[in-house]
């Protein structure tokens, strides 16, 4: 991680040995992680014996979120982002942070796994195709 990027972290859906090791390393070595609930975060950090600072980040304070997250950047620290299952800004917050921060010229990073929308469709029977 070189230059200031926020990175888009995939939590498990359910079961926490869906998280990756890319995952466990990003959410290490980031100034904070910015959660849809920090109760939420809070256990899979502890879990994993992650110490980040968490800060939430959810549909009524995500203006203020974004502001504490593109100031870290420009002070260039790079930051995670994650929802409470799945990924951030899938039905979930994050849709503003990430737009913002693309706006200010930031680099984002997305960290794959768990996605519910995939695993529905898979799970549909419908042609992918």
């Amino acid at each position: 991680m070189n230059k200031p990027s926020l990175y888009l972290v995939a939590t498990p859906i359910g079961n926490l040995k869906e998280m990756s090791p890319r995952a466990l390393e990003v959410l290490n070595s980031v100034a904070f992680i910015a959660c849809e609930d920090t109760r939420v975060t809070r256990k899979l950090c502890q879990h994993f014996a992650i110490k980040t600072l968490l800060i939430s980040c959810h549909e009524h304070n995500e203006n203020k979120a974004v502001e504490k997250i593109i100031k870290a950047l420009k002070d260039g620290y790079s930051v995670a982002l994650t929802s409470d299952a799945g990924f951030p800004a899938i039905s979930d917050p994050g849709e503003l942070v990430v737009a913002k921060v693309l706006e200010q010229g930031f680099k984002i990073e997305v960290i794959s796994g768990p996605c519910a929308l995939i695993n529905a469709l898979v799970a549909s029977g419908l042609s992918t195709k």
